[in-house]
């Protein structure tokens, strides 16, 4: 069968995917908006020359533009953070970008056996007890989560990197043919990408039913969930920082690995600090650059699963060319949903004989 020159749906994913317009495409081809529009509709063809000249505007290969038709992530089916603050393009070119890590993930689990997914649906009850029943379901006790990805990878939770061009995104998660998936911005501190990770977790489990995941109500549903699943009250009220000043908060967040303001508004939030305290200790932290940093913070977590993954591909000889090739994309566009953990150059040949699906066994 002869590959049609262009897929409607894929040249519209690959312009969202870079964040362009109609109009700047027109511009960056010599392509009318009217002929673009066309194709994008299926009503018309463009010429192979025409199919050419849009995969170099767009950074693809032509392969892609060409692949089989593919479904966008609905409007709305994805809980966004400071949804009121992205513009529609914003918002477009992060689902653009998930829906290309779904590529991904689909040509993973076709070659490995990955972890079912063991995500609880909550929407009945608070964020606080939500997060008591999901910690106990998953054994974690009243102690700190040592690895946020980690642990939402041992539960089924497909967990992809924001690319570059989606810096204004957070973060944001869906449930998408049965799997959860959660993607999260790298440019981030370590502390504040585990709140962002638990944040997701929130959604997936608070609002997976019937209500839709976006407003203001929602986010604070989510942002209380992953408050009380990272700093547990039990835990915190244990530690005895009723009325702490600002350098015992700085010494005492650690121990939770979450940052200094996530830390003050939970003991807030706990009554263990007075709502003057609370305010005083923003104020304090906030001169000392913590309300947007997270000065001598932790390390990024990054994912454990992919890291398996390509490991194991690495070590059966698949170098990250014939996996890019797969997906009718370049090296640099895989690694920018991966982490980064794509190895620029690896040895070897491909071996002989069947594929075997390797089982991957994550722990929390």
């Amino acid at each position: 069968m002869i590959a049609p020159a262009l897929t409607p749906s894929r040249l519209a994913l690959a312009r969202k995917r870079r964040g362009m317009t109609l109009i700047r495409l027109a511009q960056a081809t010599g392509v009318s908006t009217r002929s673009l529009t066309a194709y994008e509709s299926g009503r018309q063809q463009p010429t192979p020359q025409t199919t050419r000249a849009l995969a170099r505007a767009l950074a693809v290969p032509a392969a892609f533009l060409q692949a089989a038709e593919i479904e966008e992530i609905p409007p709305g089916a994805a809980s966004f953070r400071a949804l009121s603050k992205m513009t529609a393009g914003q918002r477009d070119t992060a689902c653009s970008a998930g829906r290309i890590a779904f590529l991904i993930s689909d040509w993973i689990e076709e070659r490995f056996i990955l972890p079912a997914a063991d995500v609880p649906s909550l929407a009945q009850l608070d964020p606080e007890t939500a997060a008591e029943v999901v910690r106990a379901r998953w054994g974690l006790g009243r102690g700190p989560v040592s690895n946020v990805i980690h642990l939402l990878e041992s539960r089924g939770v497909r967990v992809f990197s924001l690319a570059e061009e989606c810096a204004a995104v957070d973060a944001f998660s869906l449930y998408w043919h049965g799997t959860p998936f959660a993607f999260l911005n790298t440019m981030k501190s370590g502390e504040r990408g585990r709140f962002d990770g638990v944040h997701e977790l929130g959604h997936l489990v608070l609002h997976s039913d019937d209500r839709v995941p976006r407003g203001p109500d929602a986010e604070q549903e989510a942002n209380r969930f992953a408050a009380a699943f990272l700093m547990p009250a039990h835990s915190v009220i244990a530690a005895g920082l009723s009325g702490a000043t600002v350098d015992q908060i700085l010494a005492a967040k650690s121990a939770w690995s979450v940052s200094a303001m996530a830390l003050t508004h939970r003991l807030h939030e706990l009554g263990l600090l007075t709502e003057w305290g609370y305010r005083t200790a923003c104020v304090s932290l906030s001169r000392l650059g913590y309300r947007r940093a997270e000065p001598g913070g932790i390390p990024r977590e990054t994912s454990q699963l992919l890291s398996k993954v390509f490991r194991s591909l690495r070590d059966d000889g698949v170098p990250p060319r014939r996996i890019a090739r797969d997906l009718a994309m370049s090296v640099a566009e895989l690694n920018s949903h991966v982490f980064g953990l794509v190895p620029t150059a690896l040895p070897g040949g491909v071996p002989d004989g069947p594929p075997v699906r390797p089982q991957l066994r994550l722990l929390p």
